[in-house]
């Protein structure tokens, strides 16, 4: 009968996290993540055969998390302006409900590794990207406006003003304020309008 695995994906995933927040994505290594769980370092190796496939997963996974989210909240049967209001909403509660992966998702995949990602990890970002254009291009068409500007716009009240606001506080060390989602949604809502 085979041994209990000591040590999930998860467990040295979230290691990963941590120490790219305390450290930077520089500081997460292979034996750092090792170290960080108490893991011997084969059972790290095990699962990430190298120091990028970690970065690459550490990622992935963090964004798809906040995307599975991001994606929830804008599908629903009471239309699109409700819908966005959504969805600028959870990039805020998304990240005062995980500031440790929020401030990894700061520093952007390029900082991860991208450039050297294999092919599988590659394909999946792109996917992810891919759901984004197409969810804010649907909200776009819903919302009657088809113009490039109009594009931005939305992209602007859904993605970049709610980010902003996460950024700013969380590079500052700053706990997210209390109205924060709300101001999210409002910011939203008037530039939807």
């Amino acid at each position: 009968m085979p041994r209990p695995t000591r040590f999930t994906a998860d467990q040295l995933l979230d290691a990963a996290v941590r120490l790219a927040v305390a450290h930077g994505p520089a500081g997460v290594t292979m034996s750092a993540v090792a170290k960080e769980t108490g893991a011997p370092s084969g059972s790290v190796y095990h699962r990430f055969p190298n120091r990028t496939a970690l970065l690459a997963e550490v990622w992935l996974r963090t964004v798809e998390r906040f995307q599975d989210g991001y994606f929830a909240a804008l599908t629903g049967a009471d239309g699109p302006r409700p819908a966005a209001r959504r969805a600028a909403r959870h990039v805020v509660a998304w990240s005062r409900a995980h500031p440790e992966e929020a401030a990894l998702l700061l520093h952007g995949p390029e900082v991860f590794g991208r450039a050297e990602w294999a092919e599988h990890h590659t394909h999946r970002a792109a996917l992810g990207t891919e759901r984004v254009h197409t969810a804010v291009a649907s909200i776009t068409t819903a919302l009657g406006t088809t113009t490039p500007r109009d594009t931005e716009r939305v992209s602007l009240a859904l993605i970049d003003l709610p980010l902003s606001l996460v950024r700013r506080h969380l590079r500052a060390g700053a706990p997210l304020p209390d109205h924060a989602e709300e101001l999210a949604e409002q910011c939203a809502e008037a530039l939807l309008s």
